[in-house]
């Protein structure tokens, strides 16, 4: 059987019996935004400035990726950066800064990647304001960039990045359920930057970047190969994300046999989950391996990526940030 998000990128009978619902969606969410801005709703300004980096489609489009490179980008700027994140497929109640010894179930899947990647404070709460100021409180910080949280209006910020899949796109254009679109198309002429993941023909003028492997390790080890190194024999490739195929892709771009499977998108991994594969090699994206570390798994390896930003991107991001340091440095 199909699942819903399946008929978001066709045009079916379902799509069109479940129009009526997204019209209704779209109308709660307008109305939610206008609030906020008559100032109905209440939002809440931090002292530092805020980054979100998010998106207007349910499910991945490659924004943690492109968080990771943001903060060593603004690092390298001058900027002590943290970051806050929902903690999506996490039991964290409340707000709580994720440490090293932290379980993805507890804290999410990305954050714990994230923390890992960066070494910087992150802070996981459904509350975005509770968060931001627990980062603010307890950690040495002078901006924060927000894991997702377009639509978390309680939030106030300085800068507001969309990222679009340049593959899948909007769907079919319709909001949620009949569609994938959390707001409307017209929400993009708001926001500071839209950034592509990868590009095509109608985004070579646009902000992109593309996500480029820098590293393959053995899980729970610092052994390194090649990606080339598994070319000669068939390895079962695992994804967990919310494109698994782009991670397919790039792996038989580089030459390899594989046998893929994909799972849910923040799947918690199980022992039985890779029942039978003894005999064969492993590989799997890095959000993946965050789950999988507790597991008996002889022959897996850990697919690291990277964003790499255009010359576009790199120059709208300049001069994006240009008045947030002189900001801070007047403070």
């Amino acid at each position: 059987m199909k699942s819903l998000d399946h008929y978001w990128y066709e045009s079916s009978f379902i799509t069109w019996l479940l129009l009526p619902l997204s019209w209704l969606y779209c109308l709660i969410v307008v109305v939610r935004r206008k609030l906020y801005r008559l100032n109905f709703l209440k939002s809440y300004r931090a002292r530092v400035p805020v980054i979100v980096v998010g998106n207007i489609v349910v499910g991945g489009s490659g924004k943690t990726p492109l968080l990771l490179s943001l903060c060593d980008y603004v690092q390298k700027k001058g900027f002590r950066p943290g970051v806050v994140s929902r903690g999506y497929g996490g039991n964290v109640t409340g707000v709580k800064q994720v440490q090293s010894d932290d379980s993805a179930a507890l804290v999410g899947d990305e954050p714990l990647m994230i923390f890992q990647r960066t070494g910087l404070p992150v802070v996981v709460g459904a509350d975005r304001v509770a968060a931001v100021n627990y980062l603010l409180k307890n950690n040495d910080c002078d901006i924060v960039l927000s894991d997702d949280g377009l639509q978390h209006y309680r939030m106030q910020r300085e800068l507001e990045i969309a990222v679009i899949d340049s593959d899948r796109g909007f769907g079919n254009g319709f909001c949620l359920p009949a569609g994938p679109l959390r707001e409307r198309r017209t929400r993009l002429q708001e926001v500071d930057i839209i950034i592509y993941n990868g590009s095509n023909s109608d985004t070579v003028d646009e902000c992109s970047y593309s996500l480029q492997v820098v590293s393959l390790t053995k899980l729970n080890s610092n052994e390194s190969r090649s990606l080339s190194s598994f070319s000669q024999a068939p390895v079962h490739a695992v994804a967990g994300i919310g494109n698994p195929e782009r991670f397919f892709t790039q792996l038989r771009k580089n030459g390899l046999d594989i046998i893929d499977h994909v799972f849910p998108d923040h799947h918690d991994y199980q022992q039985d989950d890779f029942s039978g594969w003894d005999e064969t090699c492993i590989i799997m994206t890095e959000k993946d391996a965050v789950k999988c570390g507790n597991l008996a798994l002889t022959d897996a390896w850990v697919v690291k990526v990277e964003a790499m930003f255009s010359d576009r991107l790199e120059s709208r991001l300049s001069e994006c940030l240009l008045p947030l340091l002189k900001h801070q440095a007047n403070k």
